[in-house]
């Protein structure tokens, strides 16, 4: 177990040096997940004269924890997988002991603590402009939003890499991740509260992965009613149905790419 653990850090550390090479463009990185600080601007004066249920104060609190929740579950497995295959990379890694996903996973959660300092520096900033949104959550509510939102990111990885696959059969398996996006990005909370949609639409949105990887987790640390048990529930199950579907895919395409003299 020592040696495991130990050959874990070490993995991690390579990987952190690594993205410590590129901080500079790490400020980029999470200057351009900044998104929902601009849609915050504007429904914080939507609320002024709208009737949604939220006041304006709610609103920049949300969608400042939806900024922070994009920083922590971003992914960018598929376009580093599809390049691997393309450019015949992936082989070398196939000869290692080790699941290629494990780089993967390993760059991600190393990405996430050389990000944290620039993250940190962007809530304090937002307070001390915005003094009015600070409030402080109770443990229950921090302990359950940092379970949701671990299982957020692993959610969001596993789809991902799932559709990273198909690169296997095609040399634009991200284009169906773009494609996903547009699901992803008005149905997830990231444009808006799931608070604010149709009863009838948010109940069919539900049944669906999407606002499991922000609205879900954001709601739970603001303080927005939702319903904990299904949420979780919810969220496992679709992490086991497309880890069952990556497995499938893997092994398919792992025969074509031998196929094919790689």
């Amino acid at each position: 177990m020592k040696k495991f653990i130990r050959k874990t850090l070490t993995f991690l550390a390579v990987y952190n040096t690594y993205m410590m090479e590129f901080r500079a463009e790490l400020i980029l990185w999470v200057l351009s997940g900044s998104l929902p600080i601009i849609l915050m601007g504007v429904w914080m004066q939507a609320a002024q004269g709208g009737k949604f249920g939220l006041s304006s104060v709610d609103f920049s609190r949300y969608f400042l924890t939806v900024f922070v929740v994009r920083q922590i579950t971003v992914a960018w497995v598929i376009w580093e997988f599809e390049k691997e295959v393309v450019e015949g990379k992936l082989s070398p890694r196939l000869l290692q002991p080790l699941d290629p996903v494990w780089h993967h996973v390993a760059s991600h959660l190393a990405e996430r603590v050389t990000r944290i300092p620039f993250t940190i520096l962007l809530i304090i900033l937002f307070f001390v402009l915005y003094p009015q949104a600070f409030w402080l959550p109770s443990f229950g509510q921090v302990f359950l939003f940092t379970l949701a939102v671990v299982l957020a990111f692993i959610l969001r990885f596993v789809i991902q890499y799932t559709f990273a696959v198909l690169a296997f059969w095609t040399e634009r398996a991200s284009a169906l991740e773009n494609f996903w996006f547009l699901f992803f990005l008005f149905l997830s909370g990231m444009v808006a509260p799931l608070n604010v949609f149709p009863e009838f639409v948010r109940n069919i949105v539900l049944f669906t992965p999407f606002p499991y990887l922000i609205d879900f987790p954001a709601s739970i640390l603001v303080g927005l009613p939702v319903d904990i048990a299904q949420g979780f529930l919810c969220m496992i199950g679709w992490i086991m149905i497309f880890l069952g579907a990556n497995r499938l895919l893997w092994r398919a395409g792992l025969k074509r790419y031998s196929g094919m003299g790689a």
